[in-house]
């Protein structure tokens, strides 16, 4: 036997011997649950055949028969949460057959070449990663799809970042997906899917006793359901972990068989991808997620992002040429459906966004967005920022003009400068306050049991300081004045974000003056900034 195919046994008798381990768990909460219900019974049966009589004999049979009775009734009652409960399940994108065909054929001749089961459905994620998702437990459900009751022999879902197709090439795709598909194989064993589905349906368990705005009586009922359902997970947290470890291994091993080579370079574009698209989301989408806009062409924005970045890391010749081959994208009958869908989920699990667009929540072009974003951006920050000074009662002309800011922000000495604190501080409520009255995005999925949870699920960056907010103000201020004033004009930069161009060229060198400003109140420095590139502070700057 080759050393591949060893592999591939120990890992699955590893996986396998761990789920037998999970199931008989199962089997021994099953056991006790049952046990009052046998000593009952034997009581009875002896009562009944005079082997077991008189008074205490009787007394004993009331009361294992009522704890039977209880046990009984608990058991059921927890059976049926695991049962009925959703387990949860990533939220995606669903690619049908007829919209990806080469897609399909792709993982079909992989499954085949692995000799594994080929999986039931493909979707996307808006992430770099890739996994097999069970979808079989008689819960679950998919957004979108008509309900079926799904057989719990239906191999598992093929997940895939959307990224990953808009960036690789088909063969490093390919390569990329070997040891995700040849993870079929082991999930295809009783015994795995058993465990898997056991485990998933104590998750979901727990998931439903914790879920808020519950009656008292719920309350109290699914309370005794957690922690049953907890301590089962901890008594399986050991042997699941091993099972899947088992399971990856085994996989690892066989997809070994196949394009081993091409994975190895395939896998530097995955954390390449991943390095871009963190870069796409913090610095390009989140900027237009606040303005109430989607960029709905994310995943084609991270080729132009890692392209730039490429360049820049001088690496553009290398990956000219590369980028000549077939892009994975074209496995998609509708790319540009596909990417607007992808867009939508990502501003929906990044940042919380409603489902589908609205006049408050639409999509913007990357062609416009530095009109529709980055300027309405910079004259929104300003026009707050000069709203905040009124509500202080700093003295205001005629008009609002870049010199009113600086000057009260240079007018208080160093290195307090109560100024900026105070106007940072007000700032800050002024956000949060517009923040809080915004509607709260709905849930992604609501069932008889509760929603998925609040969203963002996966917050992009954490609250940002005073201090930050107030620098971001300020630079928007700035950048206005250059616009009106000095034939300024918003650009995009794929890794920055919203940045100034002046003459064409990005000017990256204005937040050094306007962290002086703000941290130390010396104007000196930006007043310079703005006569080299002829910004006139004194002159009225558009807000809206």
């Amino acid at each position: 036997m080759s050393g591949t195919g060893m592999g591939v046994e120990k890992g699955a008798r590893s996986a396998r011997s761990r789920a037998l381990a999970v199931l008989h768990i199962r089997s021994t909460a099953l056991a006790v649950a049952l046990l009052p219900a046998a000593v009952a019974v034997v009581l009875l049966v002896g009562g009944a055949t005079g082997h077991a009589v008189g008074g205490g004999w009787d007394t004993a049979r009331w009361v294992t028969s009522a704890v039977a009775v209880v046990a009984l009734l608990a058991a059921a009652a927890v059976g049926a949460v695991i049962v009925r409960a959703r387990p949860a399940t990533s939220p995606t994108v669903e690619v049908a057959e007829q919209s990806a065909p080469d897609l399909y054929r792709l993982v079909r001749d992989l499954a085949d070449r692995l000799e594994v089961p080929v999986p039931s459905a493909i979707a996307l994620t808006p992430d770099c990663d890739s996994w097999l998702e069970d979808r079989t437990h008689p819960a679950a459900s998919i957004p979108g799809e008509t309900p079926r009751r799904r057989r719990s022999t239906e191999a598992p879902v093929l997940v895939i970042g959307s990224p990953f197709l808009w960036w690789m090439r088909v063969a490093e795709l390919r390569a990329v997906l070997a040891p995700v598909v040849a993870g079929t194989g082991p999930s295809a064993h009783p015994d795995i899917a058993a465990a898997r589905r056991f485990v998933r349906g104590l998750d979901a368990a727990v998931a439903v006793a914790a879920a808020p705005g519950q009656s008292l009586l719920r309350r109290v009922l699914l309370g005794f359901v957690g922690r049953v359902s907890r301590l089962l997970l901890r008594s399986c947290r050991v042997h699941a972990a091993e099972m899947e470890r088992g399971v990856a291994a085994a996989a690892s091993d066989r997809a070994q068989t196949v394009d081993y080579g091409l994975r190895i370079v395939a896998q530097e574009q995955v954390g390449l991808a991943y390095a871009g698209w963190d870069r796409l989301l913090t610095r390009v989408a989140l900027p237009a997620w606040r303005m109430g806009r989607w960029p709905s062409r994310l995943d084609a924005g991270v080729v132009s992002a890692l392209t730039e970045l490429s360049r820049r890391d001088r690496l553009a010749e290398g990956f000219a040429s590369r980028l000549g081959e077939r892009p994975a994208c074209d496995l998609l009958e509708e790319p540009g459906t596909v990417d607007e869908a992808a867009s939508l989920l990502a501003a929906r699990l990044f940042h919380g966004g409603p489902a589908e667009p609205g006049p408050d929540w639409s999509p913007v072009d990357w062609s416009h967005y530095p009109e529709e974003v980055v300027d309405r951006k910079w004259r929104a920050d300003a026009a707050r920022l000069h709203r905040v000074l009124d509500t202080m009662g700093v003295r205001r002309a005629t008009a609002p003009t870049l010199t009113r800011v600086m000057d009260h922000l240079s007018a208080a000495t160093p290195p307090d400068n109560p100024a900026a604190e105070t106007l940072a501080a007000a700032i800050g409520a002024e956000v949060a306050r517009e923040e809080a009255a915004a509607p709260p995005p709905a849930p992604l999925g609501v069932d008889a049991d509760g929603d998925t949870g609040p969203l963002p699920l996966l917050p992009l960056v954490p609250p940002r300081t005073g201090r930050d907010l107030l620098a971001d103000h300020v630079t928007a201020m700035v950048c206005c004045a250059a616009v009106d004033t000095a034939g300024a004009t918003p650009g995009l930069d794929w890794l920055d974000g919203p940045t100034l161009l002046v003459d064409g060229e990005k000017r990256a060198d204005l937040g050094s003056p306007v962290l002086t400003l703000v941290e130390d109140g010396d104007a000196t420095p930006l007043r310079s900034w703005l006569a080299s590139v002829g910004v006139r502070p004194e002159k009225t700057v558009r807000l809206v």
